[in-house]
Order: structure tokens, then sequence, then C-alpha cells
């Protein structure tokens, strides 16, 4: 089993900066991708952003320029770099890994339960 865990949600004004953390542990075997989700509410999760096994990332075109994903293949861990923020910034943040758990298993798909970040003066 994988498990996910985000640290880094918090209330923050806006123009101001925030740093989400996502720690994946447990049967790790390889991580292909791991990314950052949100979901506001009365909306759908949406993808924020998300980095591959070999560096390249991806962004949803509300946040390029201001967001930065960034992975430690070492640690297992993906940071989400939140600059410039707005009000309608404001979600449920998930982070999200493919993770294949060991070498005759198929990649699945892990979630973390959320952290909630608040965009407001």
């Amino acid at each position: 089993q994988v498990q996910l865990v985000e640290f880094g949600g918090d209330l923050v004004q806006p123009g101001g900066s925030l740093r989400l953390s996502c720690a994946a542990s447990g049967s790790i075997f390889s991580i292909y991708v791991m990314g950052w989700y949100r979901q506001a509410p009365g909306k759908q999760r949406e993808l924020v952003a998300t980095i591959t096994s070999g560096g390249s990332a991806d962004y949803a075109d509300s946040v390029k320029g201001r967001f930065i994903i960034s992975r430690d293949y070492a640690k297992n861990t993906a940071d989400l770099q939140m600059n410039s923020l707005r009000p309608e910034d404001t979600a449920v943040y998930y982070c999200n890994a493919v993770v294949q758990t060991s070498g005759w298993h198929p990649a699945a798909n892990y979630w973390g339960q959320g952290t909630q970040v608040t965009v407001s003066s």
C-alpha cells in the first residue's frame, strides 16, 4: 500500500506565496508521475500541475507562470510553490501519484487526503 501525505495548506492574502509538500511512503517500486490537483466548493477536481519521473512538468493554464512543481526523487516528495496567489486559487489541494508497488504489478493511482488553501484578505 502507498500513502500520500500533504503539508502546507494555510490562509494567505492575495498576492502572497505558499509552498505545499507531498510525501509518498509505503510499498514503492517506482513513481511515474506526481502531481497536484485542486477542488473548489461546488466545482470538479482539476489538474494544477504534474511532473514525470523524467522531470517534465505540465501546468494548468490558470497557474502557468505563478506555480512551480518540483520533485525530490530520493525522498519521494513533490512540492508545489505557489506565488501571486489569487482568491480563485482557494481550494482543497490534493497530491496524486502514479505508483508501481512492485515489478510484477501495474502502476496505480493514489491520492492524499487534501490540504486547504484559502486566499483571502
